[in-house]
């Protein structure tokens, strides 16, 4: 498939080296341009391009950008792209550390519900309730023992069927998380997030994630961030 992804951070180039591993046609871009992304495009595998030929010629589209940066995205980005084309947002937000106050998602709207209206554009909720390093290291064959399971949620069919087509590709079992409304159950800090949890596990901690607790969730998560990095400044 045609894959372009929007974003070289470390989940953006670690699914870009797997994806392209698995025979995809991968594209990278980010906002400095596909010329700071040659040594890297080569080394893995994938081509650097503009962030509007990462959409204009794929069949699959992940944003694997900070959310702050969502709104900076090229105005009417999807205007023109095929309905058929799938959009998976990776992202998070981290008002405290990074993305500063966006009041829609503070009264409780999704994260990736406040995306796709940025946009114009359905998204499928994926990838971003696993580690870095887990996703790197911890993909394995189907019916591997322990096997790492990975949520998906989204409101259409065939879109997150194709998700969670991948997920098993990329070495993890894929768990169909629901609809967006839903995708706040695997969002910074709940108990489905970055747990590297098994099927059955993963299924559970998305039901006994509680809505009323989505801020105090995040902000547990941001504080556990916040001393990891004052004990340990280099990562």
């Amino acid at each position: 498939m045609r894959i372009g992804i929007i974003g070289a951070g470390s989940m953006g180039e670690i699914l870009a080296r797997h994806l392209a591993r698995l025979g995809h046609h991968v594209s990278i871009a980010n906002s400095r341009g596909p010329e700071s992304l040659t040594a890297v495009a080569a080394e893995i595998g994938a081509t650097p391009v503009s962030v509007v030929d990462a959409v204009k010629t794929s069949e699959i589209v992940i944003l694997a950008i900070p959310t702050k940066a969502v709104p900076d995205l090229p105005r009417d980005l999807f205007a023109n792209v095929p309905e058929n084309v799938v959009v998976i947002d990776i992202g998070n937000y981290h008002p405290e550390l990074r993305d500063g106050r966006i009041d829609a998602i503070d009264r409780g709207m999704p994260d990736s519900q406040w995306v796709a209206q940025q946009i114009g554009r359905h998204v499928i909720k994926a990838f971003n309730n696993i580690l870095a390093e887990s996703l790197l290291e911890k993909g394995v064959s189907r019916g591997t023992k322990g096997r790492i399971a990975l949520p998906v949620a989204g409101d259409s069919s065939d879109a997150k069927t194709l998700v969670l087509r991948l997920v098993d590709d990329l070495g993890f079992d894929p768990v169909d998380a629901g609809d967006l409304d839903n995708s706040w159950r695997q969002q910074t800090g709940t108990p489905a997030y970055c747990h590297d949890l098994k099927a059955a596990a993963l299924r559970r901690a998305l039901a006994e994630a509680d809505r009323s607790r989505i801020a105090e969730y995040r902000a547990e998560q941001e504080a556990r961030i916040r001393r990891l990095m004052a004990t340990n400044p280099s990562r």
